[in-house]
């Protein structure tokens, strides 16, 4: 820490109660009162260096008796003045970076100006001021006391030089060792000598882009207002402010910190002061997306809901939370209801409107993609998978906050439809997500009708169910007769379907010279495709397809079977559903395929007679 020696005689002022007595020998004349605390002094050795000092002398009485003036006004107290007095009269005395800007102020408001002594103390303060404005430490503790010597210390720019010098530093760490100002004759820290008295020795800093992080977390909020507007003025890089923002509140409120196992210490703050910062907070954040952690955003808004912050900061952290809402957890997004109305348990209208602007945002990426003409064919399909990838992951997040909402007996039929029909169905590779959360819902709304639960099943594509979920919507009593009737259709379709493409298959490979240009690709069930370069390869997989297909069939033949005896005539239920059956055929057994006998295109038509046709 730089320090100023100033002065040479000895110690000659010491106290005695709350009352300072001077052991020159001398009477007193002059008595000075600031607070509780009074100095018994001499008038000479302070109107030689004070212009207002002497101004209040001539206004004092000139009796025999001892002259009392109150000076309770004084920037820096009975401290501040006790340093004025040593310099005063001569003796030593230090200037440190914790008492410059209350002695500088000091001096300044009794007018130590050069006319009533050379080096008086406002020269002296100003000189070691420009000096320490070097040394980020010493800005720092410089800038904390600011705040005790409102607003002399804004009046004379004290305050805003500080500010200043540390901007400049933790934009540019190079400048936090070597001095910006000053004189020529200062010694380099490696020296560590003495300048007209003060200590250069300083440790240098580390120069991560953090490393000011902690520092400035210790200024109070106005102070670290300033010290960021500053530093976005200065174009800071919006990554740094953001993380100076996130470190200095989760400092200051214990609900924003990682550390929640009961060693998060007590907030020193009021719930006042606390919702006061988190606003101030949220509206330094920079705009860019994906640079302020979604984790952190999060767990500020549901600090700002408890702490009923105002509706604009709530407004703009839902804003921020779903520019970026690909990147949330599911835990973070279950926000408990604290509302006046509080009809749900977790705040599902919240989500949605961060659900609505993540849409929007991404609908934006999507028109300004197809608007662009100069862009290639090639590079447009690229960009539209990588814009795919966010919509999927917030519609994967969707489905799972919709299963943990769902068993909430207070949540409606509009609000849990209007949150999952954001999502459109093109951002689904699967609806079992969907399908899960419908069933949770319909099991913890027991009373619904039919009606109603025909209209939340339209929510999910029956086509897109895996096979595990089709097997279990298949038995699944909860869905209404109709979807199960669609799921177990489609399934059957997929069937028909796969057998009519390995029968293709093994026709084209028995006749290799057939012209596929080059356009037909065999795909597994688990989506892995595979190259036929090697035909007695593919006919083994071929082989292995045909009997899975077999099993599948048996599966869902013996499905229909429970259907038919637990829910009553199959016929009835067809024609409930306005459905027909075609005439009923035993199902033919599929041959495994072999190169030298060729099944007939009739067998496809057989499996075809015994699908459900849905009028």
């Amino acid at each position: 820490m730089a320090c100023m020696k100033l002065g040479s005689k000895s110690e000659i002022f010491y106290l005695y109660g709350q009352s300072w007595l001077c052991s020159t020998g001398l009477p007193s004349d002059v008595i000075i009162e600031i607070g509780e605390a009074s100095f018994h002094l001499h008038k000479f050795p302070l109107i030689s260096r004070s212009k207002e000092l002497e101004r209040f002398m001539k206004d004092l009485p000139s009796d025999n008796e001892k002259s009392v003036l109150e000076l309770h006004d004084l920037p820096g107290g009975a401290k501040a003045f006790l340093l004025v007095a040593r310099f005063c009269y001569g003796v030593k005395m230090e200037l440190t970076p914790s008492n410059v800007v209350p002695l500088r102020c000091a001096a300044e408001y009794l007018q130590m100006t050069e006319d009533y002594g050379e080096g008086n103390l406002i020269i002296q303060t100003e000189n070691f001021l420009n000096h320490i404005f070097g040394y980020w430490t010493d800005t720092l503790k410089a800038l904390k006391t600011c705040e005790g010597v409102l607003p002399l210390a804004e009046e004379l720019h004290i305050t805003s030089r500080c500010i200043h010098s540390l901007v400049l530093k933790a934009a540019d760490p190079t400048l936090a060792i070597l001095p910006l100002s000053g004189p020529s004759s200062v010694q380099s820290p490696e020296d560590s000598e003495m300048w007209n008295g003060i200590s250069t020795s300083l440790t240098s800093k580390e120069t991560g882009e953090d490393w000011w992080f902690e520092d400035v977390s210790s200024l109070s909020l106005p102070l670290y207002k300033r010290f960021m507007q500053g530093g976005i003025a200065r174009h800071m890089k919006p990554r740094r402010v953001s993380g100076s923002l996130v470190y200095y509140a989760k400092k200051n409120i214990p609900s924003l910190s990682s550390y929640q196992n009961g060693n998060s210490s007590k907030s020193n703050l009021s719930e006042a002061d606390q919702r006061n910062l988190i606003e101030e907070i949220v509206e330094l954040l920079p705009n860019e997306k994906g640079i302020t952690p979604t984790k952190f955003l999060l767990k500020c808004l549901r600090t700002a809901m408890a702490l009923y912050a105002s509706s604009s900061c709530c407004a703009s952290l839902e804003k921020r939370i779903g520019f970026q809402l690909d990147e949330a957890d599911l835990e973070d997004l279950l926000i408990p209801n604290i509302g006046y109305s509080m009809e749900t348990i977790h705040d599902i209208d919240c989500v949605q409107r961060m659900l609505d602007h993540f849409m929007i945002v991404d609908h934006d990426d999507v028109d300004s993609a197809s608007n662009n003409d100069i862009v290639e064919e090639e590079r447009r399909v690229v960009a539209n998978c990588q814009r795919l990838n966010p919509m999927t992951k917030v519609a994967d997040l969707m489905d799972s906050y919709l299963a943990e909402v769902a068993p909430d007996v207070n949540l409606k039929l509009p609000k849990f439809q209007s949150l999952a029909a954001v999502i459109p169905d093109c951002a689904r590779t699967l609806d079992d997500g969907i399908y899960r959360a419908i069933d949770i819902f319909l099991k913890s709304h027991a009373w619904m009708t039919e009606s109603e639960k025909e209209q939340i099943c339209r929510l999910m594509n029956c086509q897109k169910l895996s096979l595990e979920a089709s097997t279990h919507a298949a038995q699944n009593e909860r869905l209404p007769l109709r979807v199960v009737v669609q799921v177990l259709f489609f399934e059957q379709l997929k069937l028909r379907t796969s057998v009519a493409g390995w029968f293709f298959a093994s026709d084209t490979l028995e006749n290799p010279t057939t012209n596929l240009s080059g356009n037909l690709a065999l795909t597994r069930t688990d989506g892995n495709n595979i190259t036929h370069n090697n035909p007695v390869v593919a006919f083994d997989h071929m082989k292995d397809r045909v009997s899975e297909l077999e099993k599948e069939c048996l599966s869902m033949k013996q499905d229909l079977e429970k259907m038919m005896k637990s829910k009553g005539s199959w016929n009835m239920l067809l024609k409930k559903l306005g459905c027909r059956l075609l005439p009923k055929t035993s199902l033919p057994k599929v041959s495994k395929p072999c190169r030298k006998s060729k099944i007939a295109p009739a067998s496809v038509n057989e499996l075809e007679e015994n699908a459900v046709v849905v009028s």
